[in-house]
């Protein structure tokens, strides 16, 4: 008999305008302090946005550049005989698409001089374009994972 419960799925609402859940999701990443129009209405505007700058369709635009940006590997530390390792482990699931959400959001974020609409708009078409600060995230934790690819065998599966 399992010890561990089942894990519920959390049921995320469909983005309304274009019917997707993966805009649904990351709408919800960007929400502050509860303020879910808000966080709809930057995201539509930068949508808006990608579309006239690229002339593609917006979500298939935001979609790839979501999977341009999700990790393969992630480094998870371990303590093991008084020694700290980073371990590489694959990263699962969703987990994939939270990372690449957090840091499309962040990256963006830290862009300076325009309104967050255009700033989000930019670092996704960043993200299309595998450049940026997101794809360097993503960069840098492969290059962490590589590096320490020699303790792999202390990982529990």
């Amino acid at each position: 008999m399992p010890r561990e419960r089942k894990r519920l799925e959390k049921l995320t609402e469909i983005d309304p305008r274009y019917g997707n859940i993966l805009v649904g999701k990351f709408i919800n990443k960007i929400m502050k302090d509860g303020k879910k129009s808000v966080a709809q209405h930057l995201m539509y505007k930068t949508l808006d946005n990608i579309a006239e700058e690229l002339k593609k369709d917006p979500v298939e635009v935001f979609e790839q550049a979501i999977k341009n940006v999700s990790p393969l590997l992630q480094v998870k530390s371990r303590r093991i005989g008084g020694a700290t390792y980073q371990i590489p482990l694959e990263v699962k699931g969703d987990r994939k698409t939270h990372y690449a959400f957090i840091w499309i959001r962040d990256a963006a974020r830290s862009r300076k001089g325009k309104s967050f609409d255009k700033r989000l708009a930019e670092e996704l078409i960043d993200a299309y374009n595998n450049v940026g600060a997101s794809i360097k995230k993503k960069e840098d934790t492969h290059k962490m994972a590589e590096a320490n690819k020699a303790f792999a065998h202390f990982a529990r599966y």
